[in-house]
């Protein structure tokens, strides 16, 4: 785990950007789908979410850089807390799973169905992760 630098900007400065990127990669996302780019799709979905979850990490100035760490810690953390819902830790799995044969896999076809379920379930997380974002700036006065 690595901490944050303080000095180049706030903590919710780096939440707020990291929701940024987010939002872009799942815009790229759904270029990718409309175009037929479909491992791209999957590629740019995975990380809208995997850019979310580390917002949601920044909230309490956490880092990680293994992908495999930030989602672990999530699930540790916000789903088996039941902070989000179980079933999105589930979709994040699977959107991890798909975004590695995607990206790894020499002879994985990625489908029209497929990407266009990672794209939603990428938009269905981000607006979930906003909103807890936004909670926790209220709550705790961030």
């Amino acid at each position: 785990m690595e901490q944050h630098k303080e000095d180049i900007g706030t903590r919710k400065d780096l939440v707020l950007y990291r929701l940024q990127t987010a939002k872009a990669d799942l815009r790229s996302a759904r270029i990718l789908l409309s175009a037929k780019e479909y491992t791209g799709a999957n590629n740019r979905a995975y990380y809208a979410i995997f850019h979310a979850v580390n917002a949601i990490h920044a909230l309490s100035g956490k880092a990680y850089k293994r992908h495999k760490d930030a989602i672990g810690n999530f699930n540790k953390d916000y789903i088996k807390t039941e902070i989000f819902p179980r079933e999105m830790g589930r979709k994040i799995g699977e959107a991890e799973e798909i975004r590695h044969a995607s990206d790894y896999d020499d002879f994985y076809i990625a489908s029209s169905e497929e990407a266009e379920r990672q794209v939603t379930v990428a938009d269905e997380f981000i607006r979930l992760a906003e909103k807890y974002c936004m909670m926790q700036f209220e709550a705790t006065g961030i």
